[in-house]
């Protein structure tokens, strides 16, 4: 599973991806200490100023700054990434599709740390990360950046842009009718399909391997649906509040076989935030502070133009041993697991791969269908995932922070039933929460 990265050259020094790296340095010395999100619409209109990804922004940061009782004073650092960072989302918005005085689409499809620092006449920053990656990679150089004395108070968020079009990203695939060059074997229907038919064959490849069908991806399915809809700000609970049914799962819209339109997360506007601080300033904040034990990076190694199982499943086995060092944990502490959701068929690859709840490989689909449910005995993705609550990215982390504070969704009706003092989220960058700085 590839890290989510930016322009080359970009400073790594954060990374930590090898095994064997031992106990991070800062383990427990970074807190997080509030978080929020923004209202969810389905897509800009391209009209009401008041919804751009800018606007969005600073809702969720002021947002994330109530919950931990801090001011915008406080605010000494700023990490984001650029609008065509938001890897998935909309961002190909060609000029004039604005048009004038609106010389630039920041603070439109994305907000950079500058445009937030003016627009919020934020006076005493010191440190502007505007180009973390996607939000996996930005909450590890969040906690990185706070550990080295790079800031001691930071806002982290992350617009997600949607608006009518094509997805773009930047990439000129989208725009094309044809396949050109390699994309004939990795990206032969634009961006998305990218994503998509790799996992897609991988998984195929999985179900084969281990005599495993499609169809077991609906019982994850519709629990991250129930989950998703016991969370206030989701997509589902504000626009489309009904639990899916296995007839609605097995009659969805193929996309690219078998996968169906139930097993994708939905593109959505909306932006993520989140407060890092020192350990020590966390003492003194409002809500209850969670702490960061461990972040750790896939490296993304394969041999050909698309990953195999085999490469899926031993990227994510050294990504799993890098978190659990870095913590200086075992897999059985790990009390709460958001892996990432964007599509089911590759989720399974690391629940097998951490062996949470003793889940070994070709192991995933068996387990989704014992009671993974909140109030059961193996909570997976309590947070409802992004299939469940919109493709935020950032459910799983909204979660591992709410279930370590003793309460999650709405009057705690998503809060596990099992101990929660250590919480591992993300995707190709992962981090490991604990309820207690040690």
């Amino acid at each position: 599973m590839t890290t989510e990265g930016g322009p080359s050259g970009r400073d790594m020094s954060w990374s930590r991806s090898k095994p064997g790296l031992g106990t991070w340095a800062g383990k427990g010395k970074v807190a997080v200490v509030g978080w929020a999100n923004s209202y969810v619409d389905r897509r800009w209109d391209g009209k009401d100023f008041t919804k751009t990804s800018g606007a969005k922004s600073m809702d969720a940061i002021r947002g994330a700054l109530a919950d931990a009782g801090l001011t915008e004073d406080d605010l000494d650092g700023l990490i984001t990434c650029q609008a065509s960072d938001t890897r998935a989302e909309q961002t190909w918005a060609p000029r004039p599709y604005f048009a004038p005085p609106y010389d630039s689409e920041d603070g439109i499809i994305g907000a950079t740390g500058e445009w937030i620092k003016k627009q919020m006449n934020l006076k005493n920053i010191k440190y502007i990360d505007s180009n973390a990656g996607a939000i996996w990679s930005m909450m590890n150089i969040a906690a990185d950046s706070v550990f080295t004395g790079k800031c001691k108070v930071a806002a982290v968020w992350y617009p997600m842009c949607n608006v009518e079009g094509r997805y773009g990203h930047n990439n000129p695939q989208n725009f094309s009718e044809d396949a050109k060059g390699g994309a004939v074997w990795n990206l032969p229907w634009g961006y998305q399909s990218g994503a998509m038919f790799n996992n897609l064959v991988a998984f195929l490849e999985y179900c084969k391997k281990y005599g495993k069908v499609h169809d077991n991806l609906g019982y994850l399915c519709l629990n991250q649906r129930r989950n998703g809809l016991r969370t206030p700000w989701g997509f589902y609970t504000a626009h489309e509040p009904y639990q899916l049914t296995w007839e609605d799962y097995r009659s969805g819209r193929l996309v690219e076989e078998p996968l169906v339109v139930y097993d994708c997360d939905r593109p959505m506007m909306t932006t993520a935030a989140f407060i890092f601080t020192t350990a020590d300033r966390a003492k003194y904040t409002k809500g209850n502070p969670v702490y960061v034990w461990s972040h750790g990076s896939s490296v993304g190694t394969k041999r050909s133009t698309m990953f195999t199982v085999e490469e899926h499943q031993r990227e994510c086995a050294q990504l799993a041993q890098v978190i659990l060092e870095g913590a200086g944990i075992t897999r059985d502490e790990v009390d709460v697991f958001n892996p990432y959701d964007g599509y089911l068929t590759f989720t399974q690859n690391y629940l097998e791969a951490f062996r949470w709840h003793g889940v070994g490989l070709g192991e995933a689909h068996d387990f989704y269908m014992d009671d993974i449910r909140v109030e059961g005995k193996h909570p997976f993705n309590s947070s409802g995932g992004n299939n469940g609550t919109g493709r935020s990215r950032a459910a799983h982390y909204f979660d591992a922070i709410e279930q370590l504070r003793g309460k999650a969704g709405i009057n705690g009706t998503r809060t596990v039933n099992i101990k929660a003092d250590v919480a591992v989220a993300g995707y190709g960058d992962m981090m490991c929460f604990g309820r207690y700085p040690k």
